[in-house]
């Protein structure tokens, strides 16, 4: 059995095509499509027609390829940039009308379940209670459990594209001061949540997203072309290196340097800040890279759970949330939102 994943993230759409005959996703094809979505917003946090547009291509083009390549229609979903947009809905509905296509946005805190449940399948139980800490452009995912599924998960407004915007609007060198003022912000959203994972003393500690993957390689981890079996790992006090090596430099001097892509090189000193400031209030030194993230979750939960579990909440939008707020005990999020059907 083909299937496919569409995920609408801040920079790109990104498309996995996966083989799950075997209860595993193994990738046979990937795409990406570059839109920076988080560069585009407008001031209240609006996606421009000029950027619908472009979103609707991208998913057109991310269907057809996944056809191409023996799949059905893809699972399509979106994160904190068309979650938190105030014209959400007109964008899910241009995408729907033009593509067929029903995009779906979840709650922060499912997010995290998915990514959680990803890096579970990747580390095995042999990683014990995990822990895991996922850095998007608009949302910062904490999730704790020692089962196949959290039992806690956290979703912040500390992703690394939204803290550039607020306090490093330039390509420059930032000051002292607005990096201590982002310091302390951080410091200030992740204070409850890193008692918590302190609490609770993760045997293991697994990051996600490709703002861990470049903070990583900038820090010493073998480059991706070595694949993904090859441990990569992060050491709080190289992070620190590193986070002072991005602060003396200007956006496009960033860019430079080993593992930071020009298009994340902006947003490169804001995902450093939020990944040393809570590795250091949850006392954890190393963390591991973990290859797997929200996009081969769906696809697990999808296999493991059945085909309900995602046609359900994709078809009737406002049934869905209840369904993720009770999987994950905690307290309701915003709920899914899906156009069409």
């Amino acid at each position: 059995m083909r299937m496919s994943v569409v995920d609408v993230g801040s920079n790109t759409v990104r498309l996995v095509v996966a083989d799950v005959g075997d209860g595993v996703p193994l990738p046979v094809h990937t795409a990406k499509w570059k839109l920076r979505l988080s560069e585009r917003v407008g001031p209240h946090g609006e996606i421009p027609e000029e950027a619908v547009r472009d979103l609707v291509k991208a998913v057109s083009a991310a269907d057809e390829t996944a056809r191409h390549w023996g799949a059905a229609g893809p699972l399509a979903f979106a994160t904190a940039v068309v979650r938190g947009a105030p014209n959400r809905l007109d964008v899910l509905r241009a995408v729907h009308t033009e593509t067929g296509i029903r995009l779906s946005t979840l709650p922060g805190e499912l997010e995290g379940e998915l990514t959680f449940l990803g890096a579970r399948r990747w580390m095995g139980w042999r990683a014990g209670p995990l822990a895991l800490f996922d850095i998007g452009g608009g949302s910062f995912e904490v999730a704790f459990g020692r089962g196949r599924l959290p039992d806690f998960v956290a979703s912040l407004p500390l992703g690394a594209g939204r803290l550039t915007r607020d306090f490093l609007p330039g390509q420059g060198r930032p000051t002292e001061q607005t990096v201590k003022a982002m310091r302390r912000e951080v410091r200030h959203q992740l204070r409850d949540v890193a008692a918590r994972i302190r609490w609770e003393g993760p045997r293991t500690t697994v990051v996600t997203s490709r703002t861990f993957q470049q903070l990583a390689r900038l820090c010493g981890a073998a480059p991706g072309r070595q694949g993904p079996f090859v441990e990569r790992r992060l050491a709080r006090s190289e992070l620190r290196v590193g986070l002072d090596r991005l602060a003396a430099l200007a956006a496009s001097e960033r860019a430079l340097l080993p593992g930071v892509s020009a298009p994340r090189a902006a947003q490169s000193l804001a995902g450093a800040v939020v990944g040393h400031t809570v590795m250091k209030l949850t006392g954890i030194k190393t963390v591991t890279v973990c290859p797997w993230g929200i996009r081969e979750g769906i696809l697990l939960r999808y296999i493991e759970d059945g085909g309900s579990w995602w046609t359900e909440p994709a078809r009737r939008g406002a049934d869905a949330e209840p369904v993720a707020r009770a999987a994950l005990r905690i307290a309701p999020g915003p709920e899914p939102t899906t156009v069409g059907g």
